[in-house]
């Protein structure tokens, strides 16, 4: 959830994550921070480059739990959550890192350790997770192992 807060407050984003007005702001801070506005030697040149790289991971985490991107892959979500099993699991922080048998791996923000060690000590972790867990956390989809 901090890491949710400090994009959202980097990128000047209120409540819900519109994908147009996050695109706005994002290009502005690009134009703002880019590190060619900042060369020989500059004073802020290597902090260009560190807000740079914190703009883009921003941006790119955002657009993951934008609402308009978790609606367009629901299907796909759904049936991961639906058809497949948990293959691993960590917990790290307010983070729980799933996944799943066919590869997909999701990130679930919030999770409290009490929480998670509900679902370990639970003995079905599948239905655990799909009552507990899937409907009541923001989550993204972080990679996809083969």
């Amino acid at each position: 959830m901090k890491r949710i807060n400090q994009y959202k407050k980097l990128f000047g984003v209120e409540n819900d994550i519109e994908l147009k007005t996050l695109k706005k702001s994002y290009r502005d801070l690009v134009k703002e921070w880019h590190p060619d506005k900042f060369q020989n030697g500059h004073e802020l040149q290597e902090e260009a480059e560190i807000q740079s790289r914190q703009i883009i991971d921003g941006y790119h985490f955002l657009v993951s739990i934008a609402p308009e991107t978790i609606a367009a892959n629901l299907e796909a979500y759904t049936e991961t959550i639906t058809n497949s099993g948990i293959a691993d699991y960590q917990h790290k922080g307010l983070l729980l890192e799933i996944t799943f048998m066919d590869g997909s791996v999701y990130e679930y923000f919030g999770v409290t350790k009490q929480v998670f060690i509900k679902m370990i000590n639970s003995g079905k972790i599948n239905r655990f997770a799909k009552r507990a867990i899937y409907p009541n956390y923001v989550y993204r989809q972080s990679k996809k192992v083969l």
